[in-house]
């Protein structure tokens, strides 16, 4: 697909019909699927997201059968188990993303900066909003996979949004990574008491699921490693606050939850409380309890809340805003079974899974290979989806890590060594598996950088 200029979605949204040239020079109307079908041979299938999922359709669809066209603010897949450790230096952030256009495209259009507003099922369209210039425009589809992924989820608790940092992004961890060395460097200004020392130096974090864990490990690595190197005088007044309300690591062994609490405790500065949120202030947050916590840096990470698009869609969903979809990944009460939904944004009615990016790459391989027999005329062969638990992986800080699998149950040295051998496995591209050791050996031999940009 070409890109649509200003004046052809003017010309569109009158609604006049304009027409675009394909990268082949076929004339086709954007409002006329069967015309763009019959003239190029494949159906247009529109993917929205970069996600887990939404990346494992377009690495695993047969281009000869469609034509891929993905909407997404976002121009990269980014390898979010590795997103914690970008937050304190241990790996640069181009080490654990990969360019979508690498993918490769039929048409360097097929990609636009944008993101869904609004979807129209019956016309078989989405409505765009660029990311650069605000601009809306219509697009037609043959086929929509809605793979948007989800936000973090604020509870409502007053001050989040404007105190608090997510990490969900490449984004979030580098304004994370960039005010964790700003309040060092504060620290050091003359004139700041004792006490303003203590709260720019203390670090909290809320929620204690994988992210907030493995955030807090990153933590303490680096103050362990290089804090006590490079600011050896204030290092003592560095504390680093876990706030849960349940118990952290939820999803994982009952001994292995155990042994990454107590692994916790363990440790100088580092602390462990059960407790909720109830405001997040600039300089402060406050606990259920009405305890007053000084702070300069609060990271929130307490589930998942839908997105604006996943919000305002009529379609049918669940009690957490999540789209219904049927054995197939079908979303319901779409009949033509023309749009299918994945990843965090969605929920299978009959058989939920958890949220995790395991489930959503399996679905999204799974979503291609059923485009691909649909589109062969081959919808006898189709299966209902199912997934396997292969097993879960985390960091605890100081070389020890969690390995939950269905067979066996590591922790410890071993588990660490794991973790970082299945992760180099998992990354997207040969570049990627080279630029990770490439960083964890640097890191290990000449600290973490600590250069704020």
């Amino acid at each position: 697909m070409a890109m649509i200029s200003n004046l052809e979605t003017r010309m569109f949204l009158r609604p006049s019909i304009f027409r675009l040239w394909t990268s082949r020079g076929i004339q086709t109307t954007i409002n006329s699927r069967q015309n763009y079908t019959q003239a190029t041979g494949r159906q247009r299938l529109v993917i929205l997201g970069t996600g887990w999922g939404s990346y494992s359709v377009l690495k695993h669809i047969n281009k000869k059968l469609f034509d891929v066209i993905v909407i997404s603010p976002r121009n990269h897949f980014l390898f979010t188990p590795l997103l914690c450790s970008t937050t304190v230096g241990t790996l640069e952030f181009r080490s654990i993303i990969e360019p979508i256009r690498n993918t490769g495209f039929r048409d360097e259009h097929h990609f636009q900066l944008a993101e869904a507003v609004k979807l129209l099922p019956d016309e078989h369209t989405v409505l765009c909003r660029s990311s650069l210039n605000n601009d809306e425009y219509p697009l037609k589809y043959d086929k929509l996979v809605i793979g948007v992924g989800a936000v973090s989820n604020t509870f409502g608790v007053p001050g989040v949004h404007e105190n608090a940092f997510f990490l969900k992004e490449i984004a979030d961890a580098r304004k994370i990574r960039n005010q964790i060395l700003k309040n060092f460097e504060l620290a050091m200004q003359p004139g700041v008491s004792e006490e303003e020392k203590k709260r720019l130096l203390h670090f909290v974090i809320v929620g204690g699921g994988p992210t907030g864990v493995e955030f807090g490990a990153e933590l303490y690595d680096f103050v362990k490693q290089d804090v006590t190197r490079l600011y050896v005088h204030e290092k003592s007044k560095v504390s680093v606050t876990l706030i849960e309300a349940r118990q952290i690591l939820p999803s994982f062994d009952e001994k292995l939850r155990n042994f990454a609490e107590k692994k916790m405790r363990q440790r100088e500065q580092f602390e462990l409380v059960q407790s909720s949120v109830t405001e997040v202030h600039s300089d402060h947050i406050k606990l259920q309890d009405g305890t007053v916590m000084p702070c300069s840096l609060v990271v929130w990470s307490t589930g998942l809340a839908p997105r604006p698009f996943t919000a305002s869609v009529d379609l049918p969903k669940n009690a957490n805003s999540q789209i219904l979809v049927d054995q197939y990944l079908k979303v319901k009460g779409i009949n033509d079974g023309s749009v299918f939904a994945i990843g965090d944004c969605s929920c299978i009615e009959a058989n939920p899974y958890p949220c995790t990016a395991q489930v959503a790459e399996r679905e999204g391989s799974y979503v291609a290979s059923c485009l691909g027999l649909l589109a062969m005329g081959q919808a006898s062969e189709l299966k209902p989806f199912s997934w396997k638990n292969l097993g879960m992986l985390a960091y605890v800080g100081d070389y020890q890590g969690l390995a939950d699998f269905p067979t066996s149950k590591l922790q410890g040295f071993k588990s660490w060594i794991l973790w970082r051998s299945v992760y180099f496995t998992k990354l997207g591209s040969w570049r990627a598996r080279f630029q990770v050791p490439f960083d964890w050996m640097r890191t290990f031999i000449w600290g973490r950088d600590v250069s704020q940009f």
